[in-house]
């Protein structure tokens, strides 16, 4: 069974294998044969070690991490109980969010992925970058007829993040919400931010070729970070934003969606970059500045995100890759040269 796993000393890369096998079914799980998987700058995290070594995690003495969190498959055997949620032949999600405690105040509260026992898809279990994997029956989310499974990876995890921060930010229709990272997340954000919430999008990014992508999804502003002054474009031109959406993997892309905000506006960190934002007290008290993190969405914000997928009001911008590309699409992501999502075909192997 071929897999991507974390190296033994993680170096953002990761190892392929051939004879990896998934764990044994336990009560109220489910096999899935993988169809396709996305490659998230948080698959980069990972194999980076950024939020600790996942190898340590692993309970299988001689396995490794496999990473992937943006997977899309077809159930192929149920585990005793799990058969309350699933049947053979649903096709399903493999997400960050894996599975939670279901009885703690933020999973009863509807804000599950805050819970205390959280497991995260390809950091703290194998994740959906190989040919079969175990998941939780009760979690994974029924992907929609109508929708396509490659496009379906992308919103697994970039759609759900987004349309999480857009209801974060309390996006409204009719409201200016800047996107600041027009990427594999950003793209989406557009697309939600215009298609279903109704607002109108200030694309920003440095590259031309997302922002012109960006124009095409329903941007009706682009700034270009590397050629403009991104708060006083911003500024000028539409009165500072509602609420700006952050993807953009800098600390400076932060400072500068603060400086974008018009008084009671919202920013919305969903990017994980090292190191601090900068904060000025003045402004945040005077203009009532809200700062809100948003982690990925629940199980309904999933299956709403797929539904509007299914409708097709949002159309990921994906590429296929094949599995033994993994690293040079790493690579080309730590370069900032691609536009859109690049997805493992499974399928193909």
């Amino acid at each position: 069974m071929k897999a991507a796993v974390v190296r033994e000393n993680p170096d953002g890369f990761v190892d392929l294998v051939e004879d990896w096998q998934p764990r044994d079914l336990s009560f109220g799980e489910a096999l899935v044969d993988v169809e396709y998987c996305g490659i998230c700058h948080t698959d980069l995290h990972v194999a980076k070690g950024d939020f600790g070594n996942p190898n340590e995690l692993n309970a299988r003495p001689g396995y490794r991490r496999v990473i992937g969190h943006e997977g899309i498959g077809v159930v192929t055997k149920l585990g005793e109980g799990a058969s309350d949620y699933l049947k053979v032949g649903d096709r399903v999600s493999i997400a960050w969010f894996y599975s939670a405690c279901g009885d703690c105040d933020y999973c009863i509260s509807g804000n599950e992925t805050f819970c205390r026992k959280v497991l995260n898809a390809g950091y703290t279990v194998d994740g959906a970058m190989a040919q079969q994997v175990v998941v939780d029956a009760k979690y994974a989310v029924k992907v929609p007829e109508g929708l396509d499974p490659m496009e379906a990876s992308s919103l697994t995890c970039a759609g759900v993040t987004m349309y999480k921060a857009l209801k974060v930010g309390e996006t409204k229709p009719g409201q200016w919400v800047s996107v600041v990272g027009a990427g594999g997340l950003g793209n989406l954000a557009i697309q939600y931010a215009h298609n279903v919430f109704g607002a109108h999008v200030v694309a920003v990014d440095g590259n031309p070729d997302k922002l012109a992508a960006a124009k095409e999804m329903g941007a009706e502003l682009l700034v270009n970070r590397k050629t403009e002054d991104v708060p006083a474009v911003i500024q000028e031109t539409v009165g500072g934003v509602h609420n700006a959406q952050v993807t953009a993997v800098n600390t400076q892309a932060f400072d500068q969606s603060i400086a974008s905000l018009r008084p009671m506006g919202k920013l919305v960190a969903v990017a994980l970059p090292q190191g601090d934002m900068e904060l000025n007290v003045v402004k945040t008290v005077l203009d009532g500045i809200e700062v809100k993190g948003s982690l990925v969405g629940t199980r309904e914000d999933l299956k709403e995100a797929f539904q509007f997928g299914a409708e097709g009001k949002v159309t990921p911008l994906v590429q296929r890759a094949d599995f033994r590309d993994i690293n040079d699409v790493i690579e080309a992501m730590h370069r900032n040269q691609i536009t859109g999502r690049m997805v493992i075909d499974f399928t193909a192997l």
